[in-house]
């Protein structure tokens, strides 16, 4: 019974979006972060998230197929293949919201604006991408790779 045969479940998704939302969560926040300390002008500030978000999603993928004994290349080459539209998807989402939300991206990281700016963003990218991630799931693409290399 394969996902691709039998469709892919809600809670598949979730699983997948979750993980993705992890990587992507850790880069965004950092870039965020480090541009805002660094008072980097907005556009910059955006473009080190989300470099950062793909690092750690890809990261986070290749570490768990890495760990089934798979060779640098190929781990990489089955991170590009699990996360790419999806992290793509997230960034793109989250990254809209913040700069949408007036002030967000000028605030301090002593903020509250700041902070919560970043959490809605990534609460709205997460609930936009888990379908996207239904979808590919289904069709044998996106996490459904990863699953023959650790889990």
């Amino acid at each position: 019974m394969t996902t691709h045969q039998h469709g892919a479940s809600w809670s598949a998704a979730a699983q997948a979006t979750l993980h993705c939302l992890t990587g992507c969560a850790i880069g965004e926040v950092l870039g965020m972060v480090l541009g805002t300390a660094f008072g980097l002008h907005n556009a910059a500030t955006v473009v080190l998230s989300i470099v950062l978000a793909f690092v750690f999603g890809y990261g986070l993928t290749m570490r768990g197929v890495l760990k089934s004994g798979l060779a640098l290349s190929a781990a990489f080459k089955v991170a590009l293949a699990a996360d790419t539209v999806s992290i793509a998807v997230m960034e793109i989402v989250d990254n809209t919201v913040v700069v949408a939300i007036p002030g967000a991206m000028d605030a301090g990281l002593a903020s509250g604006l700041f902070w919560l700016s970043l959490v809605i963003s990534l609460v709205i990218a997460f609930v936009v991408t888990v379908p996207v991630n239904k979808w590919m799931i289904a069709r044998g693409r996106g996490h459904a790779v990863v699953h023959g290399h650790h889990m």
